[in-house]
């Protein structure tokens, strides 16, 4: 899996240097990313705090858990349903 090269608090300390005046063209080549990954970041961390992103990325991450959760369970189910009506 791809490493992330920057955490959140570093991309929304970006993001309010461009909020300040810095041009995007500027910041990108300070920061070595492509002006496209700015453009990203701010549509996903624009206006942002620190604490705010890692609320985010905590849902993000027990959101991608339940949804396991549920795959398994409607797997199991299937099978069961399967067992049941003797398609085994």
């Amino acid at each position: 899996m791809k490493r992330k090269r920057y955490t959140e608090e570093q991309i929304i300390s970006i993001l309010k240097e461009h909020k300040a005046g810095a041009s995007v063209l500027d910041l990108s080549r300070r920061h070595a990313v492509a002006e496209n990954t700015i453009y990203r970041w701010k549509s996903k961390f624009g206006g942002m705090e620190v604490s705010e992103a890692k609320r985010l990325q905590e849902l993000e991450s027990g959101n991608a858990k339940l949804k396991r959760l549920l795959a398994e369970a409607e797997l199991d189910k299937d099978a069961l349903k399967d067992l049941v009506q003797g398609n085994w």
